[in-house]
């Protein structure tokens, strides 16, 4: 009787350990790190099983070797593309390329590439936001074993690296400026505000702790779209969409709103498109104003006051942390591993244009 064949999964077991850090192990995987106590498990259980790896064909191209992949939860938003922009910029700078993954805020579909990771084996991976939180144990584990980076709202704790954004303060910035203006009676714009998207409800909880401030909290209408809308990210107007079609409700709702505030700048457009179909002037009769500074705010025939917070340059520097991880792991120091954990924030700047004023008094 033929005996039986040692597989990376008798090894996993006897060593104590997951079947991936038994590949990565054995197969030499530098991009990835261990504690020697586990590589010298690892090796000592496949040596007493009789273990033999398999011979894989070599490629001709190293390309697999020098991948970052990048997961995007929706590539409609000028805003995720100008993440991209940065990151990629950078990762061509030293030799990378990249693998995009467009979750489209499916959890199945971001399941499905967070378990592709330990075949693909990248480099690094970038979150351009945050990951779902059933998934948060998921990567963790990969950033145990690959450098992970997320661009993520700075209330979330995660153990990771982060390129972070404090969304509250954006909100605060947005209320301020309208209040300055004088306008007392406004509405807040938003897509739907789950447990899943915690970044848009801290930019609303910003915009309403500053008019609470003045007393006013109860002057404020948050319009939030309904929960199924993250289910259609694929149609390329669908924030531009909420804007309008929630400002169309808004007026039949009130009238005496004098500015609104988009959860960003396509949310904005909607807005003023809804308004000047209903002959409204922006900023005579209502103000508008955005968040994120995407190049359409800058394009637009009534250029969009928003919030610029540097975003290719936060793309850029996600990569940049993924690039000194590789760095630190490829150089000994004292026999010890090195453990280091980046935090990068950007101040936010109100970017005053053409699409607020004072308030004045409407019927």
């Amino acid at each position: 009787m033929a005996k039986k064949k040692v597989t990376s999964t008798d090894v996993a077991r006897a060593a104590g350990v997951s079947q991936a850090t038994v590949s990565m192990v054995l197969n030499k995987k530098y991009n990835v790190s261990f504690s020697k106590e586990t590589v010298a498990k690892v090796e000592k259980a496949a040596k007493e099983l009789g273990y033999a790896a398999h011979k894989r064909k070599t490629r001709k191209s190293s390309k697999k070797e020098r991948l970052i992949v990048v997961f995007c939860s929706n590539l409609t938003n000028p805003y995720y593309v100008m993440l991209l922009q940065g990151i990629e910029s950078r990762a061509k700078e030293q030799g990378f390329g990249l693998f995009v993954c467009n979750t489209q805020r499916d959890l199945r579909m971001e399941e499905r590439y967070l378990r592709m990771m330990w075949e693909l084996r990248p480099l690094g991976i970038i979150y351009t936001c945050n990951p779902s939180y059933c998934f948060m144990g998921l990567v963790e584990e990969l950033a145990a074993h690959i450098p992970v980076t997320v661009i993520n709202n700075q209330n979330e704790k995660l153990d990771v690296d982060a390129v972070e954004l404090d969304n509250s303060k954006l909100g605060r910035i947005m209320a301020r400026h309208l209040l300055e203006l004088g306008h007392r009676r406004v509405a807040y714009i938003a897509p739907p505000l789950t447990a899943r998207q915690k970044q848009r409800s801290k930019r609303v909880e910003g915009f309403l702790k500053e008019y609470a401030k003045e007393g006013i909290k109860d002057q404020v209408i948050i319009k939030a779209a309904d929960e199924e809308i993250d289910f259609n990210v694929a149609n390329i107007d669908s924030e531009y969409k909420i804007g309008y079609e929630l400002t169309k409700e808004l007026l039949k709702e009130s009238t005496d709103v004098t500015a609104i505030a988009g959860l960003n700048d396509m949310i904005a457009f909607g807005v003023m498109d809804a308004l000047h179909e209903s002959k409204l002037k922006v900023p005579g009769d209502v103000s508008v104003m955005g968040c994120d500074n995407t190049l359409f705010a800058r394009l637009h025939k009534v250029s969009l006051t928003t919030i610029e917070h540097f975003v290719v340059f936060k793309g850029r520097d996600a990569c940049d942390i993924i690039m000194k991880k590789i760095a630190s792991h490829a150089y000994e120091y004292s026999e010890i591993e090195p453990i280091s954990t980046y935090h990068v924030e950007y101040e936010p700047k109100l970017i005053v244009r053409g699409t607020t004023s004072y308030a004045k008094k409407r019927k």
